[in-house]
């Protein structure tokens, strides 16, 4: 017995390994391919070269042992490669979605230090005049009471500064966290975009631009009045932050099918198209004449609770500035 095995096994050998070799040349050269094609060669080359191997100690010969022989190779192959074709693909689709889920958290890491970079400078600012005015009060620098007074008011104005600032962390956290619980009712936009406009109106007029109005109907959507509040001025606020003075900035509510559409047109000279796509992002500041004070999140707060009440926001160049436009469900229409 040991002397068939001995005379039949250099036969094997020679016919096997090299349809080993071509195998592992294939699945060389493969390997930049997919990874489906990959296994498929992995489980076609053991097949193979069996079956070489099997062929030459048979001589060639087919008989009764050679042909179950090959059947059991051929049945081996049926169930191997679909089995490595699938697997491949399955593995394939994790590797990306792997990949994927680490360059969204590099990405995601990367915003966040850059976030918090702006956040600490934008809040050192107010900080250090707090710290500057209340440091010339308690010396005496400033005795007079209106000088005092100033002080005072100054120093009120940085810490709501401040105060708003920290706000707009929370809020946003609440957000990225998946934290914001909404509790949804019939909201009319003709309330909240009426107040909005009446408290930014003297801001607008300080600046002196020019605030407008108008609606085709006042729809009612599903949401919640405070949040919606909050869409629609942080909208003005970053309008009438970059429009120049005896610029316009107009604000118009739709109805367009299904949706309420909400438009905030501004004066600010538009953004380039290459900036436009990341207008909303957290840790995008723009153009250095588009750089927001305040660390910059009132449009990504605004993406993110018009997404809450889903909706859709975006925003394009439009006449001689921006034109942010916000896309709410109308509420469904009560039954008698």
């Amino acid at each position: 017995m040991l002397t068939e095995i001995y005379h039949v096994l250099p036969y094997a050998v020679l016919f096997s390994l090299p349809l080993a070799l071509v195998g592992a040349v294939v699945l060389r050269r493969s390997s930049n391919g997919s990874l489906a094609t990959a296994l498929t060669v992995l489980a076609l080359v053991p097949v193979v070269a069996t079956l070489g191997g099997v062929l030459a100690v048979s001589g060639f010969m087919f008989t009764p042992i050679l042909t179950t022989a090959l059947l059991v190779c051929l049945l081996v192959a049926l169930v191997t490669v679909p089995t490595a074709v699938l697997l491949g693909r399955a593995v394939a689709r994790r590797s990306v979605w792997e990949s994927e889920a680490r360059e969204r958290e590099r990405a995601a890491e990367a915003s966040r230090r850059e976030l918090v970079a702006w956040i600490s400078h934008d809040l050192r600012t107010p900080l250090a005049g707090i710290r500057a005015m209340a440091e010339a009060l308690a010396d005496g620098v400033v005795a007079r009471r209106d000088e005092v007074a100033e002080y005072a008011g100054r120093i009120s104005g940085e810490a709501e500064a401040l105060s708003r600032m920290v706000d707009d962390l929370f809020e946003l956290s609440r957000i990225t966290a998946g934290a914001l619980r909404l509790t949804f009712a019939d909201v009319p936009l003709a309330d909240v975009v009426s107040e909005v406009v009446a408290a930014e109106r003297p801001v607008a007029a300080r600046k002196g631009v020019r605030l407008r109005g108008d609606a085709v109907t006042w729809p009612v959507v599903p949401g919640s009045d405070p949040e919606l509040a909050r869409v629609v001025r942080n909208l003005l606020s970053n309008a009438i932050r970059h429009t120049p003075p005896e610029g316009v900035v107009e604000v118009r509510v739709e109805v367009e099918g299904s949706s309420a559409v909400l438009r905030v047109d501004d004066g600010c000279g538009g953004i380039p198209d290459a900036d436009l796509p990341r207008v909303f992002d957290v840790a995008f500041r723009g153009t250095p004449h588009r750089q927001p004070v305040g660390g910059g999140l009132g449009l990504a707060i605004a993406r993110g609770l018009v997404e809450a009440h889903h909706g859709t926001i975006t925003a394009r160049n439009h006449g001689p500035g921006c034109r942010f436009e916000v896309r709410l469900p109308l509420s469904a229409p009560r039954t008698a």
